[in-house]
């Protein structure tokens, strides 16, 4: 305990130095959508589990809406912010067909050990092991960008699963983390506020997860009404339905979703603090199974290429390079020094990831 004490203000002050490049970059929105594969961001809806009558009901429904031959325009059918606007203007990494790599570096290929290695830049296979609500003895790069003067109080986090309050430590942290059944708690609400209160405790629960779209609307009206500078929102449907073994509804939430993040784009290029000065970042926690006919709806250490992931960038520094398709490695544990170095802050701990330098490198 006396060790740990020594070693967080250490760190903090380590990983506080500002750079001295400036960036145009003045916020970071960080998005997850939990356990979303690869495959289908880049291939669109996947014909074979269409087809199958044990993960969709309605296979020609399906079809109609997400199915077309040609790949690019499927994954536009299934993500069309993503792939009209971040495609256009920004940067995607992951497309293994086109020899590009992202993986995690942690071995439990799940999500606390995968939300740890994101805000942490560092796995931590000894202490993040489980699921377990552990309070995360790591220092996450939202509690560091909270500790500085400029951010203090302007770092917030709405999360579906219940639980982030442990991963992100929010009583060592202080970084306010709104997730699962808990109400958002604010003097005064607004009326959607109130609304989405209600909400939680009248619409299914999720298994230790609240529906998708109560996060996103809380998350939205908070950044409308408290204009942070970091906000994360992390998404929980596509993990609960691909353990469903239900596709068709995990389709679905990937559209919709997509279709949420680009009503929080546009508002981001309407409003003055905001427009030309916020940098998006998109991922995922980890990825699922890929050998047998069922392992896409499973992932953990045991099903091989669970570790495959991806990430997604747009923002005024980063160069519209698109889908990126040259033989590159990155790695989970990079996430957290790349949003440090967007906000002109450095973030270095123990075997922590560097920033992806092309995401800044203008």
């Amino acid at each position: 305990m006396a060790l740990r004490k020594i070693l967080l203000p250490l760190l903090l002050v380590l990983t506080s130095a500002s750079f001295s490049q400036s960036k145009k970059t003045e916020n970071v929105i960080l998005i997850t959508l939990d356990g979303m594969r690869w495959q289908d961001v880049f291939t669109g809806a996947d014909l074979s589990l269409i087809n199958n009558k044990e993960f969709v009901e309605d296979s020609a429904g399906v079809k109609s809406r997400f199915w077309v031959s040609d790949v690019n325009e499927r994954r536009k059918l299934l993500m069309p912010f993503l792939w009209n606007e971040v495609g256009s203007k920004g940067q995607l990494y992951g497309n293994r067909t086109k020899n590009n790599f992202v993986n995690v570096t942690n071995k439990m290929w799940f999500s606390y050990p995968g939300y740890n290695e994101i805000l942490t830049g560092a796995a931590d296979d000894v202490r993040i092991n489980s699921n377990d609500k552990n309070p995360n003895p790591n220092v996450t790069v939202l509690e560091v960008v909270n500790q500085q003067p400029s951010f203090k109080n302007r770092v917030a986090a709405f999360t579906s699963w219940d639980v982030f309050p442990e991963i992100i430590n929010t009583k060592r942290s202080g970084v306010l983390v709104n997730s699962g059944i808990d109400e958002f708690k604010d003097s005064p609400l607004n009326d959607k506020q109130v609304l989405l209160n209600n909400l939680i405790h009248e619409l299914p629960y999720l298994g230790y997860t609240r529906p998708d779209a109560i996060t996103f609307h809380l998350g939205f009206e908070y950044l409308k009404k408290k204009m942070p500078s970091v906000l994360y929102l992390s998404f929980d449907e596509t993990d609960h339905f691909a353990h469903e073994g239900m596709y068709d509804l995990y389709l679905q939430s990937v559209h919709y979703t997509d279709a949420l993040i680009a009503e929080l784009w546009s508002w981001i290029q309407s409003e003055p603090k905001y427009k030309d000065k916020t940098t998006m970042i998109l991922t995922t926690d980890h990825g699922r199974g890929t050998t047998k006919y069922d392992s896409w709806r499973h992932h953990g250490a045991k099903e091989p290429n669970a570790d495959q992931i991806w990430v997604a960038v747009i923002g005024p520094d980063t160069p519209a390079t698109g889908e990126r398709k040259s033989g590159e490695q990155f790695y989970q544990n990079q996430i957290a020094a790349t949003l440090a170095s967007l906000m002109n802050i450095k973030f270095e701990t123990q075997n922590s990831g560097k920033p992806i330098s092309p995401v800044s490198s203008k």
